[in-house]
C-alpha cells in the first residue's frame, strides 16, 4: 500500500499556552488520517460497526516527538499500512510541516473487536481485499 496523506491546519485550539500543538492532538490527527484512508477506499467506520459489528481500536502506540507544530501551520498527516494480520493492523505515520521537516512519527497498531462483545475478531475479508489494492 502507498502512503495516504491528509492535509491538516493547526488551530488555536489544538495549542498550549506557548503556542504549540499539545501533544496527545498528533494522536488525534493521526488518527483523522486513518479514517479518511479507509474513508477513501469505502468504509465508513460507523456503518462497519452497524452492519458488521465491528469497530477498529488502537491497540499499542510508540511516538517519536521530534519537532514542534505550531498555532495556525499547514501540516501533512500520512498513513501507510506496515503490516496486516488476522485481527489487527500496523501503520506508521508521520506529520510534516509545509518546508517536509519531519515532526512525528509513530507506529500505531490497530485491533479489529466485536462491538457487541468488545472482544477480538479477524478483520472481514471483503476489506482485507480492499487494504490489499489499495495503491
Amino acid at each position: 500500500m502507498t502512503e495516504f496523506s491528509w492535509p491538516v491546519r493547526v488551530y488555536y485550539e489544538d495549542t498550549d499556552a506557548g503556542g504549540v500543538v499539545y501533544y496527545a492532538n498528533y494522536l488525534r490527527y493521526m488518527e483523522r488520517a486513518r479514517t479518511e484512508m479507509l474513508r477513501s477506499i469505502g468504509f465508513e467506520q460507523d456503518k462497519l460497526a452497524q452492519e458488521n459489528n465491528i469497530i477498529f481500536i488502537v491497540r499499542k502506540v510508540t511516538i517519536d516527538y521530534l519537532k514542534p507544530a505550531i498555532f495556525n501551520e499547514e501540516l501533512t498527516v500520512n498513513a501507510k499500512m506496515a503490516g496486516l494480520r488476522k485481527a489487527s493492523m500496523l501503520f506508521e505515520q508521520t506529520i510534516l510541516n509545509k518546508q517536509n521537516d519531519l515532526l512525528c512519527q509513530a507506529e500505531i497498531k490497530i485491533a479489529c473487536i466485536n462491538s457487541k462483545t468488545m472482544k477480538p475478531v479477524s478483520i472481514p475479508a471483503f476489506i482485507i481485499s480492499e487494504l490489499a489494492h489499495v495503491d
